[in-house]
């Protein structure tokens, strides 16, 4: 097999970035919509389509790992201790966040290629903030203080799911518990007659599937280990915007990854998707109050990310593929803060939210 170099890398992720902005667009799937649909109206068939996606990922992933062409052990998500107050803290930031901007950082990278301004303030605020959580002056908070409260694997293990079933004894966990997953994921789609007469929406969730199933392929078997990170990613939206804007500010050649490649294809298939539908239009702030709400919930989905260890598409399919072990818990404290989120909109302000509960 030939490996890819860094710009080989970059131009992927840019193609498999680039389907799922356009896809996603056309299907006005968000994954904040989807949760206020379900949380608010009652309404789960955004909500299903997710679930299409993390079927779709979590079949092609652990095929991979099945043939012996990817191990867990090189997924950023597969760690041997699991970071349960950063990510219980920063999840719920996150969803609060994204409630706030009104969409998640996969989100605002979409409403930006088909004209809205108003993202591009999101992401740059968004950006800076997860890179000080990552690497600047807030990493010492998260690195020092919050990911130390930490839950060890038992016995050394790879902190998945399916080591920890075989750990307890259960037979061929990866492949019985996947599947069972899989099947329930996808009967939950094919019970809703109306998501069946809904061609662009299962076509949104089966792209992201797939373009995550893309990414473990690209990242963990097909680049030059020499040339690329050593590490397996797929897609996530929070610190490849924060080493993009560190590597434009600093230095270029750092722009050559395939995380950095996907910002690009979905800005750009968002782009083209507003164009073929005649829907590009530029849009800007209403007044201050709108511009601090974004800035607010900007920096709360940068920080939040971060500590999370990924947004609702990085946690809720990335790392569900790969089975971690933070994946309930991030998705869990997305959904409680977009549901206090809501809840806060929905009042007006902190002081009318407490004074009504």
């Amino acid at each position: 097999m030939t490996e890819l170099s860094a710009l080989g890398a970059t131009v992927a992720g840019m193609l498999v970035g680039g389907a799922c902005g356009f896809t996603v667009r056309r299907a006005r799937l968000c994954s904040f919509g989807a949760i206020e649909d379900a949380w608010m109206g009652g309404d789960t068939r955004r909500l299903r389509i997710f679930g299409l996606a993390l079927a779709v990922a979590l079949a092609g992933a652990q095929s991979l790992i099945g043939l012996g062409l990817l191990d867990p052990v090189n997924a950023t998500y597969v760690q041997p201790a699991l970071p349960w107050l950063s990510i219980a803290i920063g999840s719920t930031m996150f969803g609060l966040g994204m409630a706030l901007v009104g969409t998640c950082s996969f989100g605002s990278l979409v409403r930006l290629g088909a004209g809205d301004l108003r993202s591009l303030i999101v992401m740059m605020v968004f950006g800076s903030v997860a890179y000080a959580t990552l690497r600047g002056m807030l990493a010492p908070l998260r690195i020092e203080i919050l990911e130390r409260v930490a839950w060890p694997v038992p016995g050394g293990l790879k902190g998945d799911l399916a080591s920890m079933l075989a750990y307890l004894g259960a037979p061929h966990p990866r492949l019985a518990f996947s599947a069972a997953a899989v099947t329930v994921l996808v009967a939950a789609v094919a019970a809703d007659a109306r998501l069946r007469r809904s061609p662009r929406l299962l076509v949104a969730g089966l792209t992201l599937g797939l373009a995550v199933v893309a990414g473990w392929w690209v990242t963990g078997v097909a680049v030059d280990a020499f040339d690329h990170v050593p590490k397996a990613q797929s897609l996530t939206f929070v610190s490849p915007v924060g080493r993009a804007l560190y590597a434009v500010l600093t230095s270029p050649a750092a722009l050559l990854e395939f995380g950095i490649g996907t910002l690009v294809g979905v800005t750009f298939g968002s782009f083209l998707s507003a164009l073929y539908d005649r829907e590009f239009r530029w849009e800007a702030f209403d007044d201050d109050r709108e511009m601090r709400r974004h800035l607010l919930g900007a920096v709360l989905m940068g920080g939040g990310g971060v500590l999370a260890g990924g947004c609702t598409i990085g946690q809720g399919i990335s790392a569900g593929s790969m089975l971690a072990l933070s994946w309930p818990l991030a998705i869990a404290g997305m959904m409680i803060g977009a549901r206090i989120g809501i809840a806060f909109l929905m009042e007006g302000s902190l002081r009318g939210l407490l004074r009504r509960r």
